[in-house]
């Protein structure tokens, strides 16, 4: 959770440095896309963003699309089941697995057709604009970049550096493997066997670390995510010529840190980019526009996914073997 809102602050830091979304025509953007969000952008205050996350009704916040207000419904639910006996709790959690295979079922067969609707869109945005919004997105892509390299190389290198004994260069020297394992596939499930492998063949964390660390990781540790979630809120708002102000920070924040933790581990266009932009007020209309670009981002992200997790890793076990020598010495 911590490095993950580290990525998210990266992200939004580096929008604002560089502003990848300012100087594009707009005025015809909601003619190309579904206008249905075409009246987002209106700020509320800090406290109203605060009182908003309470749904009055659940029902009526999944209708809206209100983001935050589900995710704070959805997390008591959770604590409620959580609390259930196990017969009852069984049931409703595997009522809900049923129910997202199906609608994982029918998400599949849209992304069928896909690649048609995204080269259509595409085609349409730069018969619009022409190769300005080409431009823009390999500037973004390129600062997307940067802030990878700053938290994989630097902030990673960081934390190995403060909370392991491992040494910088041992570490990158044998990470070049999975690293290049999830540039090919982009999944960080399909990546964890020859992370579990690197880390404990060379690197020396112990099978009882790796075997939890790892797996946990794949499915909830998604630094790079963050970085798109919060760098890609930056995006569209300076597209819109939307001043965000603190409320929407947070709830980009707050938005981008739990949808990269329930992220799949697996390739795909990151829709959970929406949740973020509904949940700050910033308009969706102009999202598709990344779809069609979207496997190369999340080749890159799911390298430095994996890298994270083997960072923890290689942190754990030290932690582990710290707290193991201090019991030894108190026997």
């Amino acid at each position: 959770m911590i490095t993950t809102s580290v990525a998210v602050i990266i992200g939004l830091v580096f929008g604002e440095i560089f502003k990848p979304g300012a100087g594009i025509d707009v005025s015809s953007l909601s003619s190309m896309f579904s206008n249905e969000f075409e009246t987002k952008g209106d700020l509320p205050g800090f406290w109203d963003t605060i009182k908003g996350v309470i749904p009055e009704n659940p029902i009526k916040a999944l209708v809206e699309g209100n983001i935050l207000q589900i995710i704070f419904f959805s997390l008591f639910f959770g604590f409620g089941i959580s609390s259930l006996e196990t017969k009852k709790k069984t049931f409703i959690v595997n009522t809900f697995t049923y129910i997202t295979d199906a609608l994982i079922f029918i998400i599949m067969k849209v992304m069928y057709i896909a690649p048609i609707g995204v080269f259509a869109l595409m085609a349409d945005a730069t018969g619009t604009f022409g190769y300005e919004i080409l431009k823009k997105i390999v500037y973004l892509f390129l600062i997307y970049v940067l802030a990878l390299i700053i938290h994989n190389f630097g902030f990673y290198s960081l934390n190995i550096k403060l909370f392991s004994s491992m040494s910088l260069k041992k570490f990158w020297s044998s990470m070049y493997k999975p690293q290049l394992v999830a540039l090919s596939t982009a999944s960080s499930m399909a990546t964890l066997p020859v992370n579990m492998e690197t880390c404990e063949q060379d690197l020396g964390v112990s099978k009882q670390t790796s075997s939890f660390v790892l797996p946990l990781g794949a499915t909830i540790n998604m630094d790079g995510n963050a970085i798109y979630y919060s760098l890609a809120a930056c995006f569209f708002a300076q597209m819109f010529n939307i001043d965000l102000g603190p409320s929407q920070y947070i709830a980009i924040m707050f938005t981008a840190t739990i949808g990269s933790i329930g992220q799949a581990g697996v390739p795909g266009p990151t829709l959970l980019v929406v949740a973020v932009l509904l949940a700050a007020n910033i308009p969706v209309v102009g999202l598709p526009i990344l779809f069609g670009v979207d496997r190369i981002f999340d080749m890159l992200r799911t390298a430095v996914n994996i890298t994270g997790d083997a960072s923890c890793a290689v942190i754990v076990d030290k932690l582990r073997e710290s707290e193991e020598l201090s019991a030894a010495n108190e026997e």
